[in-house]
């Protein structure tokens, strides 16, 4: 019996921006709850056999958020375990909002637009933390 963890399963996601609606001009962020994990985490999700990291990175900010986005920066690349122990690798885009509308599912039942200090620390996992400040560095330098 095999103890190897098996093939790296991929995924992708954005962290989904838009300027605030109040007018002020500030910055939120797309953050989702996800009833499975009890998590606050950027839309991400796996990707179908043989599709593109972006294209799937799109997709699943859709499925999830009901937004359709416009991707900017590439932002860091994050490798972990997953909950089944399996290798884990999860590429990352900045993405400006565009229309949508959220409905609650069965995979994500909340969203927040928060501002980004707020964002940082609702997220639940460290890795996705250093996602905002990313984010924040490829939007000062574009």
């Amino acid at each position: 019996m095999s103890t190897a963890p098996g093939p790296t399963v991929l995924a992708a996601g954005c962290v989904l921006w838009r300027r605030s609606p109040w007018g002020d001009g500030g910055l939120e962020l797309c953050l989702v709850h996800r009833p499975k994990y009890d998590d606050w985490s950027h839309p991400k999700g796996k990707l179908k056999r043989g599709e593109d990291a972006l294209a799937g990175a799109l997709r699943e900010v859709l499925e999830e958020t009901g937004f359709t986005c416009v991707p900017g920066a590439a932002l860091p690349t994050a490798y972990y375990t997953d909950a089944q122990g399996r290798p884990k690798r999860v590429d990352y885009w900045g993405a400006e909002a565009g229309e949508g509308r959220f409905t609650p599912n069965d995979e994500v039942d909340r969203l927040l637009w928060l501002a980004p200090a707020a964002a940082h620390h609702r997220l639940t996992e460290p890795r996705d933390r250093q996602l905002v400040l990313a984010l924040l560095d490829a939007l000062h330098s574009a």
